[in-house]
């Protein structure tokens, strides 16, 4: 068993590994030469990152892949995936997606 001290100083040394980390990619980027087909793959990673988060929580529930109407996560997903697509506006996806989240938990309560 770790003390408090102890779970301190490793998620310090965690977060600042994490940091260096990261730090090395953006300081060494003007000395590494990316070919262009692995930058425009880059382009990519943001967007699969946050679909591998959201996506799970969208689709199942307890676990299981639950597609039907009775799902409001999915529900809200599509409503900020229109928005999305017809705003090209983050803030008005988000907004959105939580308005039909609400609104269906509002009503179904």
């Amino acid at each position: 068993m770790m003390t408090p001290l102890q779970l301190m100083l490793t998620i310090l040394a965690m977060g600042l590994v994490t940091f260096l980390i990261r730090l090395s990619f953006i300081a060494l980027s003007d000395r590494i030469a990316l070919r262009p087909l692995v930058r425009r793959g880059l382009t990519y990673v943001p967007p699969a990152v946050l679909a591998a988060i959201v996506f799970p929580d969208m689709l199942l529930s307890e676990g299981v892949l639950n597609l039907s109407w009775q799902n409001p996560f999915l529900l809200a997903g599509l409503g900020g995936i229109l928005a999305a697509w017809w705003s090209k506006n983050v803030l008005v996806t988000m907004v959105v997606g939580m308005l039909i989240l609400w609104g269906i938990q509002w009503i179904t309560a």
